[in-house]
């Protein structure tokens, strides 16, 4: 149900923002902004906020299909699924961007918006828990070992931080993913345990 209220809430707060240019270009992630004029928020409210219709459906599909299965999870090993979920989500949005405001902080012309480095961490967090669990690629009826997936989509995300010229912030997806491999080991660093007990089950 948490999950489905954070995307329900995006999903209000981005189409607002649709029919507002000035809430889109006052709180979405502009590194120079950040670290110059010290808007710090943006660090965080970005990922409230996306560039279309496709963009923010996606992203909130993904995002309830494996938040639920995350908070099950995290519910089962700690019982306050609800509460470390809402830390993970939240956290990861300026955990992700770290990168992005380092990189492009004097940058007076690079922007960013969305969910996906959280959405990332939601997915990468569900297959540390189970990471033999298939994965559905969109229109590819086929599964996909979730740690297979992971690491065909870190190596996609790497490659294309380094090369691509679109406006896609593919290091956010991957730091974003890296993040929520780590972020059951900051709840009890024994959780390796269950990663590696799943893996080789």
């Amino acid at each position: 149900m948490l999950a489905l209220i954070v995307a329900l809430v995006t999903v209000g707060i981005s189409a607002y923002a649709f029919k507002n240019p000035d809430m889109f270009h006052k709180y979405k992630l502009s590194p120079y902004m950040v670290w110059h004029r010290k808007e710090w928020y943006r660090m965080f409210t970005h990922g409230f906020l996306h560039t279309d219709w496709t963009h923010l459906g996606i992203n909130m599909f993904v995002m309830w299909s494996f938040g639920a299965n995350v908070i099950f999870y995290l519910d089962s090993y700690t019982n306050y699924g609800v509460l470390f979920f809402i830390l993970l989500y939240s956290s990861s949005i300026i955990v992700a961007s770290l990168s992005t405001l380092i990189k492009h902080k004097n940058n007076h012309y690079y922007s960013a918006v969305g969910a996906s480095g959280a959405v990332s961490a939601t997915v990468f967090a569900s297959i540390f828990f189970d990471p033999l669990n298939p994965v559905y690629l969109f229109l590819i009826p086929i599964p996909i070992p979730g740690i297979i997936f992971g690491l065909a989509y870190l190596a996609y995300s790497h490659y294309m931080a380094k090369n691509s010229r679109n406006n896609v912030n593919h290091e956010a997806h991957f730091y974003g993913a890296v993040y929520g491999m780590l972020f059951p080991l900051l709840i009890n660093v024994q959780f390796i345990e269950i990663f590696l007990s799943k893996l080789t089950a």
